[in-house]
């Protein structure tokens, strides 16, 4: 289904051992297994406390949630002291109320899943747009990261640049604070 399947499992696995490395127990979550089985997912993590999604294409990661009800999970869970939610890059984008503008990086028209449709809606835990990669050279999307944040600020919708590396904690229903 996707490009590069193995180099993608590979960073997977990676990104498992880096958080084992640190004490956490980790478990792989293909929310394509439960598309139309919300149920299933939340019988299945019912009794995880923290959850981390990684990069890819925001667009088809917003589908994946939708399509999974991982969306609505996150919401119900979303105010409960005991859980913890994760993103890197496409992971933490899919949090903004509104996904305009992170399309000069992630195309919206790649579907997958034959959805049909573009989710424009974010899952709307966070009430700006995230810009990672922002001003990180190594990065090969920095560049088109510019691009992001001039939209945004030409349609005064609210953002954080986020160089690689940088960390931004929410408490629901509280302020940011960026570490």
């Amino acid at each position: 289904m996707f490009e590069d399947n193995e180099r993608k499992m590979q960073g997977i696995l990676n990104k498992c051992s880096d958080l084992q490395k640190i004490g956490f127990e980790t478990e792989i979550f293909d929310l394509r297994k439960y598309f139309g089985k919300s149920e299933d997912l939340y019988s299945d993590i019912k009794d995880y406390k923290a959850f981390y999604a990684l990069g890819g294409n925001t667009f088809v990661l917003r589908t994946a949630m939708k399509l999974s009800g991982f969306d609505e999970y996150l919401k119900k869970i979303s105010t409960l002291p005991d859980y913890l939610y994760s993103g890197f890059s496409a992971g933490i984008c899919v949090l903004a109320k509104d996904l305009h503008g992170i399309d000069f990086v992630d195309d919206p028209h790649k579907d997958p899943y034959n959805y049909g449709e573009i989710i424009w809606d974010g899952v709307g835990l966070i009430d700006y747009m995230p810009v990672p990669h922002f001003d990180t050279p190594s990065h090969p999307e920095s560049y088109l990261m510019y691009d992001v944040v001039s939209y945004l600020k030409e349609n005064n919708l609210p953002y954080i640049t986020m160089k690689d590396g940088d960390v931004i904690t929410v408490k629901i229903d509280t302020k940011v604070k960026r570490v």
